[in-house]
């Protein structure tokens, strides 16, 4: 049941209309019995492997504020481990598998691992990392545990946001289930705006510019260098449009009924930089990877080299999150080279930029950014390496036919 589609009409509409007619107090059950039921809509049987989850997690954080000492650790890595081991299982274990075999058969070895034919669950990522986040939150003591456990569940399942964030922390969300949310005219009018701006740049604008993209990423061969340019900046506004489309419709729908979400997209296409751009772009991701990852690995309070280093893996693992293909990592490795790159070369930068007069309202860094920005989204949209590379270098090597030949461009 996606959101763009007339049987998620029909349940919302329902659902806010019961959301408002009952007590505030039952309101949780409500939205908690709705969760499930949209999680179900998808592949039911999966439900029981949210649950399990949700029942590790809820019952770490109450052992975590109970206990002390080394304990308090001990239950935050089982619950840590019960989550990621869900993602490793459903997402990358046949991604290992294969590359596993790969390795193996080179040494003319077998691999004993069978390959798993199982779907992959809805918004387990953004779940998955949603969870991790609480239990990380009341370790370090930033967040109380929950005690109720269906708000606990309702916190992970809240059907806006289940399938593609954004990634709330405990801290923002989890006291809004228990306010008393009025129904507020302009709450709900100003929600079903951005819902459906967030629909109209999914369904009108990404869903169309997937057909050329497709198109051209499918077939490369069959284009020049002028097509793949073309279809690789489509494509950088299709995944922004639905990205941010469904952010925008997830944080409208849950506004309608009161609650306020993050806002996880703020133009990033304007960005100057490419540190600005991850200020931009899917910021409860980048957040979340921040506060979780860069920084407990030393963030730049570190050697100039671990500095780098962190920002690396960071990102590799980002390009991971994303899906369970070397393409992914690539993309990754790209965004952290680039951010490597901008921190060696800073100084050097800044004396040309004053030098040939390149001042912050200046278009060129946008540009740039812009560009640098595409040329990674190469290796995110690509069906594997070898079209990737394939792409990239047909671009850089017609550019200078282009060039001599202007009117191709028309």
């Amino acid at each position: 049941m996606l959101f763009n589609s007339y049987a998620f009409l029909a349940f919302f509409i329902v659902v806010t209309f019961l959301y408002f007619s009952i007590p505030h107090t039952k309101r949780w059950l409500l939205l908690l019995l709705a969760s499930c039921y949209f999680y179900m809509a998808f592949v039911p049987v999966y439900i029981l492997i949210l649950g399990f989850t949700i029942v590790i997690d809820y019952i770490a954080g109450i052992q975590i504020e109970k206990a002390t000492g080394h304990k308090r650790k001990l239950f935050l890595i089982l619950s840590l481990i019960a989550n990621v081991g869900v993602l490793v299982v459903f997402k990358y274990y046949n991604f290992i598998n294969f590359n596993l075999t790969s390795f193996l058969t080179s040494f003319n070895y077998n691999n004993p691992l069978p390959y798993l034919s199982i779907l992959l669950p809805i918004g387990l990522s953004f779940h998955t990392f949603q969870a991790m986040s609480y239990t990380i939150e009341v370790y370090r003591g930033n967040h109380p545990a929950e005690k109720h456990f269906g708000i606990y569940a309702l916190y992970v399942m809240f059907y806006p946001q289940l399938v593609a964030g954004p990634i709330e922390r405990p801290q923002n969300i989890l006291y809004q289930f228990r306010e008393k949310h009025n129904f507020n005219y302009q709450l709900v009018t100003s929600g079903l705006k951005l819902a459906a701006w967030g629909l109209f740049k999914k369904v009108v604008i990404a869903d169309r510019l997937s057909i050329v993209v497709d198109s051209v990423y499918n077939h490369p061969q069959n284009f020049n260098s002028l097509g793949l340019i073309l279809a690789t900046v489509f494509f950088a506004f299709q995944i922004y449009c639905d990205f941010s489309g469904y952010s925008d419709m997830a944080i409208g729908l849950a506004r309608v009924m009161g609650f306020k979400l993050m806002t996880n997209f703020n133009k990033p296409y304007q960005a100057k930089s490419l540190n600005e751009f991850w200020q931009r772009w899917h910021i409860s991701l980048s957040s979340w990877f921040r506060d979780y990852l860069y920084i407990p690995l030393g963030g730049n309070r570190v050697s100039i080299l671990g500095w780098y280093f962190n920002l690396f893996i960071v990102f590799l693992i980002s390009g991971l999150w994303h899906g369970a293909s070397w393409t992914y990592v690539v993309w990754g490795a790209l965004h952290g080279f680039y951010l490597i790159f901008a921190l060696i070369t800073k100084n050097v930068r800044n004396k040309i930029n004053h030098a040939v007069f390149i001042g912050k309202n200046s278009f060129l860094p946008t540009l740039t950014t812009f560009l640098l920005v595409c040329f990674a989204w190469i290796f995110f949209r690509a069906d594997n390496l070898q079209t990737a590379f394939y792409i990239a270098k047909n671009i850089f090597t017609g550019i200078p036919s282009l060039l001599k030949n202007p009117h191709h461009l028309l």
